[in-house]
């Protein structure tokens, strides 16, 4: 099953019911698949997710600290806004542990980080038609949760 479009209204209307700012957001979801948007997604709103990694081939350009991005679900629903505190561009070889276990995916480790990610990275390498190799850059970010107010770090 597809990814359902990101509901921008909806969005829109999320980020109003946090700030009266005018918006200075982008509106993602993490994951290439309905099941792992899902899965990412919870484990940010349990508070055991803090970082994120992207290939960075697929960017078409780098986000900066201090930006904030609305999560939306697989249905395409805003979820929560995450604003950037700090980003890393590194080849993927170079991912540390400490990284890995912020990420808070599978069992947090190195090993299990470097798996599940090879195999995510090598499908993103493929839809762009690229090779991926062990030196290929990725952005290593993490992030703080600000809204909904339940969830915010």
């Amino acid at each position: 099953m597809p990814l359902a479009p990101l509901d921008t209204e909806a969005a829109a209307a999320f980020w109003a019911a946090w700030t009266t700012e005018p918006p200075t957001y982008t509106v993602e979801r993490f994951g290439d698949s309905p099941r792992l948007a899902d899965e990412l997604l919870d484990l940010v709103q349990s508070g055991v997710k803090r970082a994120t990694a992207t290939l960075a081939a697929g960017l078409a350009e780098l986000p900066r600290i201090g930006t904030y991005w609305i999560v939306c679900d697989s249905a395409g629903a805003p979820r929560v806004i995450l604003r950037t505190m700090e980003l890393r561009l590194v080849p993927f070889r170079e991912v540390d542990a400490g990284f890995a276990y912020d990420e808070g995916e599978d069992d947090r480790t190195l090993a299990s980080w470097q798996a599940e990610h090879r195999r995510y990275f090598e499908r993103r390498s493929s839809a762009l038609g690229i090779p991926f190799t062990d030196d290929a850059l990725v952005l290593l970010e993490r992030f703080r949760v600000v809204h909904p107010p339940h969830l915010a770090d």
